[in-house]
């Protein structure tokens, strides 16, 4: 078998989840999936939590901490489904070995009418509602904090830059707290920008550094770095290292990043995020453990009440 072939065999594999029940939402005579996990009070915060390319909302429910952080915490959390398990963000060269959505797939109606419906049946507080999302689900993060400011109260992408395309399309109806969490050594989504290494990846891609200072000039921050921030190498095995850089912002407005050293295009966690974690090493990059994504992204939300 080719490698290419290997790899998409291997992507499918890594998107592959139990089945979980999924409620549907009809969007432009489409009807589109979402699995919602309810709080025990309500109304309450509501973190939208969108998948990566070959994936569905499944895998971000069983392979990443935010249900045990939702429960924990209290806040709803709405894992959608993009279809042919993919976004349709503000890029329109986004792999060129991946199908994506169909012609025409409008992501923000879904997401958007996904939030008011949650709100008007009071699971949602509509002043408290989060969107973070992993690669693909990361560049539609960006595309609905410039599309629909006025839904959000802050946004989180992992494992993704903007492009020239993205940058261009973007323009927010107010300034949202924004965190990115990248790593170094991705082979997808290059942080010193351009194409990165695998079969698999997009040409035109900012560095982290350029993604980062385009967030600050548009929350009115000032460019340089505020704090640079080593955090403890508590999973030395990992292969790699978390620094945290915030910004010099406006009050709300804030921009951190966290520069995962030596990480791959895997979203950190305390526990696998992949069925064959090493084969996921192997293609995608080392899986950080010194922080869990989930976690960290939910602290930077909640600064936000």
């Amino acid at each position: 078998m080719r490698r290419p072939m290997r790899i998409a065999a291997f992507l499918t594999a890594l998107a592959a989840a139990p089945s979980a029940s999924a409620d549907t939402i009809g969007v432009n005579g489409v009807m589109r999936s979402y699995t919602a996990q309810l709080p025990a009070k309500k109304p309450a915060p509501l973190v939208v939590v969108l998948h990566g390319k070959t994936q569905r909302g499944a895998d971000m429910i069983t392979r990443t901490a935010w249900p045990k952080v939702a429960k924990r915490q209290g806040f709803a959390a709405v894992f959608p489904d993009g279809l042919n398990h993919a976004w349709a963000d503000a890029r329109t060269k986004a792999g060129p070995e991946l199908r994506g959505p169909p012609p025409g797939t409008d992501d923000v109606a879904f997401i958007a009418k996904l939030v008011e419906k949650l709100v008007a049946d009071g699971t949602a507080d509509g002043k408290h509602v989060y969107v973070t999302g992993v690669s693909n689900g990361g560049a539609m993060v960006m595309t609905l904090v410039c599309a629909r400011a006025d839904l959000f109260v802050a946004g989180a992408s992992v494992i993704m830059n903007l492009t020239d395309e993205s940058a261009a399309t973007c323009h927010p109806s107010r300034p949202l707290p924004m965190l990115i969490m990248n790593g170094t050594a991705d082979p997808l989504i290059p942080y010193e920008g351009g194409r990165g290494s695998s079969y698999f990846a997009a040409d035109g891609f900012w560095s982290t550094e350029k993604t980062v200072a385009f967030w600050r000039q548009l929350n009115g921050c000032e460019a340089d770095d505020a704090s640079v921030t080593d955090l403890p190498d508590k999973s030395p095995a990992d292969q790699s290292t978390v620094t945290r850089i915030s910004s010099r912002c406006p009050t709300g407005h804030d921009v951190v990043l966290y520069r995962v050293n030596g990480g791959g295009h895997r979203m950190p966690g305390f526990s696998p995020d992949a069925r064959f974690p090493r084969v996921a090493t192997g293609l995608l990059g080392p899986q950080n453990g010194d922080i869990d994504g989930a976690e960290t992204i939910w602290a930077f939300f909640s600064k936000f009440p």
